[in-house]
């Protein structure tokens, strides 16, 4: 298998068939891509909605309106939309929560591990949160790392996607309840399968050439 093949196969689909349907087990694979994504320090200070009715992702559409109008057909004839969220902060609750599940799944091997990474997770915390003042940036790398593992799956799976930031993030947090739930929505994410309206699909990709992105040393 070239792990660049799915690379290159995957496209930014912009038209998808209504009459398809991802399957169910396919769908689950892809939730598992997106819990396990990497994090740094495994802060998984993400959540995701996931909109597979109709209904359900007429109120996504709500987002993609006005400016964002163009992507309203592909929420809305797409197989099922991963809304990818954040956390609006790291805070105890959830840094506690994240040391008990790692004593639970066996991470802390040695008596001082879990004293050790409580103290080198808060530290990237503290350092995003008051000395780069970055801290809201830092959360959404973590949620795009999940959307290039997520898009990278889709495709070895065969399943066609979209990333589209291209909606109004406040009508979306309004209408799903993310804030008052502590989240706010980044990128969505439309899986299906193509259409004969995606002219993306028949287009060469277009990429820099390899000796102008690489410096070996």
């Amino acid at each position: 298998m070239k792990i660049a093949s799915y690379a290159k196969r995957r496209h930014a689909t912009k038209a998808f068939d209504p009459a398809w349907k991802v399957l169910d087990e396919t769908i689950a694979q892809l939730r598992e891509l997106i819990r396990f994504s990497p994090s740094s320090v495994n802060s998984q200070p993400w959540h995701s909605v996931v909109a597979s009715s109709g209904e359900a992702k007429a109120r996504v559409a709500k987002a993609a309106q006005g400016r964002f109008a163009y992507n309203e057909p592909k929420i809305l004839n797409a197989s099922h939309v991963f809304v990818l969220c954040v956390r609006a902060s790291v805070d105890d609750t959830h840094l506690a929560s994240l040391l008990e599940q790692e004593k639970i799944d066996g991470r802390f091997v040695i008596a001082d591990a879990r004293k050790g990474q409580q103290t080198s997770r808060q530290g990237y915390v503290d350092t995003h949160r008051y000395d780069l003042k970055d801290a809201q940036h830092w959360r959404k790398k973590q949620a795009y790392l999940a959307l290039g593992k997520l898009l990278l799956g889709a495709s070895a799976l065969e399943v066609d996607a979209c990333p589209m930031e291209g909606f109004d993030a406040k009508v979306l947090d309004e209408e799903l309840g993310l804030r008052v739930k502590g989240f706010t929505s980044v990128v969505l994410i439309g899986l299906g399968y193509s259409d004969e309206g995606d002219f993306n699909k028949a287009l060469p990709k277009s990429r820099l050439p390899a000796e102008t992105i690489f410096t070996d040393i």
